[in-house]
């Protein structure tokens, strides 16, 4: 256990940074799952506003440090790739 007042409020700063962190990481795998799971539906409306959505979702996560932006452009890219074959099947 930390001793020095800096060292405690340190500890009381990661730990929330901790939790906010998994709150927006969970988020976004949240989104993900419900955007694969209508593009299997073939549900292009519903799949649209999702990748919309979980596009914006990746930037503000990738803006507050919580994922890198090479991995938030990976993954935009391969929902794009989805939403592209998706539309192109209908």
């Amino acid at each position: 256990m930390a001793h020095m007042k800096s060292a405690i409020k340190r500890m009381r700063t990661s730990r929330l940074a901790n939790m906010r962190n998994r709150a927006r990481t969970s988020e976004l795998k949240t989104i993900e799952k419900k955007f694969r799971a209508a593009v299997e539906a073939a549900d292009v409306a519903t799949a649209t506003d999702l990748a919309k959505t979980f596009a914006s979702r990746l930037d503000k996560a990738a803006k507050a440090g919580t994922i890198h932006a090479n991995r938030a452009a990976n993954k935009k890219s391969q929902a794009d790739k989805l939403l592209a074959t998706l539309s192109a099947a209908n």
